[in-house]
């Protein structure tokens, strides 16, 4: 009995829905979508009142995915100017950004094809490149002594403390 009960409340929650549906006034339905939109509407509603039928599987198999590389190690990183993604097989010059859309960190993508921890993420050209660049523009120096260096040679006026007390000594 309640299984009648239970088919007959779909049906007409079913039925509702699909009322509500063509009521709205953006809804621009022909009639030959209306019985198809009738039987996914009962079908959804069936499916949510028996619950979800979710499949069996092991444990094991969740954890011991396998994942096939799209290309080898070896021709991933052949080419200086970029690495290869073993994910999708499309050249990239650096892989963090390309990692981080399908979700992982430089070490999962290291243990998930098994590769060595100094596999390298950014390819060897761009590296240099941007390496070149930072040296050029200073970073990685140590900042100048500013008292050891006399003002005239910096070619700017003392400033703080030191000149007050030098203004102050002429």
């Amino acid at each position: 009995m309640a299984d009648e009960d239970l088919r007959l409340n779909a049906v007409e929650l079913a039925t509702e829905l699909t009322i509500a549906w063509l009521a709205n006034p953006n809804t621009r339905a022909s009639s030959d979508e209306v019985p198809a939109f009738l039987n996914k509407m009962h079908e959804a509603v069936q499916s949510l009142a028996v619950g979800p039928v979710l499949p069996q599987q092991d444990e094991a198999a969740d954890t011991a995915q396998s994942f096939e590389p799209a290309t080898t190690v070896r021709k991933s990183l052949a080419s200086k100017d970029h690495i290869i993604s073993l994910i999708d097989g499309k050249p990239y010059k650096t892989l963090r950004r390309h990692l981080a859309t399908h979700g992982l960190t430089p070490a999962e993508y290291r243990a998930r094809y098994g590769l060595k921890a100094d596999y390298p993420m950014v390819a060897p050209n761009y590296s240099e490149a941007r390496r070149s660049m930072a040296q050029k523009i200073g970073l990685g120096r140590k900042p100048l002594n500013s008292e050891a260096i006399p003002a005239a040679t910096t070619g700017r006026p003392p400033r703080g403390r030191k000149a007050k007390q030098q203004s102050q000594a002429e």
